[in-house]
């Protein structure tokens, strides 16, 4: 579509006739970005291993808003579960337009690590003791597998059906919306080494996904959104602005003194999944009030 018509926010941002998949899409983030989707007028299957949740959520939306949001249970640290719901999809829809990566988890945490006045700083001996005692090889291996590993085995089992979405509509190709976080580019661990890593690594594998695809002829985009905080079951349900820099953890305090909204979510993840962000490839989009500004990082 061209002409004056098409610059329209209404036209630009047109997610009518598109199949969403959101993983962990029930809460926090996920139902943010699940409801913006639908509100911009998209097929939306949510997913999470808590049916009781997605199916909450589902009977909540109103459909007069727009779109549609159904539920679809699905593990994504497990593989017959992603096949059990591609299968779903590739027979109710036979196509997928937008997949966001999604679910995710905090896991192993050291809350001492900041309180340099602990016991535990008494000296580097001691300091190094205590984060080897507190967290586990399999407390990082089970939280990479949903914050990283998860995103790679959903991606590539969806690619076919994303592929097929690309068909629809000349030079709209599907895409993949990968949610990542400030914690992935931030040099602060905020007490939890394990999950900034994670989503560092899910950061580099937007990446690699973007260019691998890009390189092979696949018509299928790869980007991602890296919030700051937010409310999600991760932190609370309501950030007030006492909370926002005691969940940011931060050397510095956040420039715009509060949390971020499910408005300024959803439309950054409608932005790159429709017309408007259609010749984005490759990238992250930070939103984070200005944390990263701030505070030590990679940007």
């Amino acid at each position: 579509m061209s002409g004056p018509q098409s610059y329209r926010p209404q036209t630009a941002n047109d997610l009518s006739g598109r199949v969403a998949l959101v993983t962990g899409g029930g809460t926090g983030i996920g139902l943010m970005i699940s409801q913006g989707l639908a509100a911009a007028g998209a097929k939306v299957y949510i997913t999470g291993r808590r049916v009781e949740v997605l199916d909450k959520v589902v009977a909540s939306w109103d459909r007069q808003i727009g779109g549609e949001i159904l539920s679809l249970q699905m593990d994504v640290t497990d593989k017959a579960s992603i096949e059990a719901a591609k299968k779903i999809i590739e027979e109710k829809e036979g196509k997928l337009h937008i997949l966001v990566n999604n679910a995710g988890q905090v896991g192993p945490t050291s809350n001492f690590l900041n309180n340099t006045s602990g016991p535990q700083h008494k000296d580097a001996e001691t300091l190094g003791t205590a984060l080897f005692n507190n967290e586990t090889f399999q407390g990082w291996s089970d939280l990479y597998s949903i914050n990283a590993a998860s995103i790679f085995f959903v991606s590539t089992a969806f690619l076919g059906l994303l592929a097929k979405g690309s068909e629809d509509v000349t030079g709209f190709w599907s895409c993949i919306i990968n949610i990542t976080s400030i914690s992935g580019l931030t040099k602060v661990a905020q007490e939890h080494f394990c999950y900034n890593s994670a989503k560092a690594a899910a950061s580099h594998l937007t990446r690699m996904l973007s260019t691998e695809l890009s390189l092979k002829g696949i018509p299928v985009r790869v980007n991602a959104i890296a919030p700051g905080v937010y409310a999600s079951e991760m932190t609370v349900d309501v950030v007030t602005e006492d909370l926002v820099d005691k969940i940011g953890k931060g050397v510095q305090p956040v420039p715009a003194k509060r949390a971020g909204t499910g408005q300024e979510m959803a439309g950054t993840a409608v932005y790159l999944a429709s017309r408007a962000g259609g010749y984005v490839h490759g990238q992250e989009i930070v939103i984070d009030g200005g944390y990263l500004a701030v505070n030590p990082s990679i940007v």
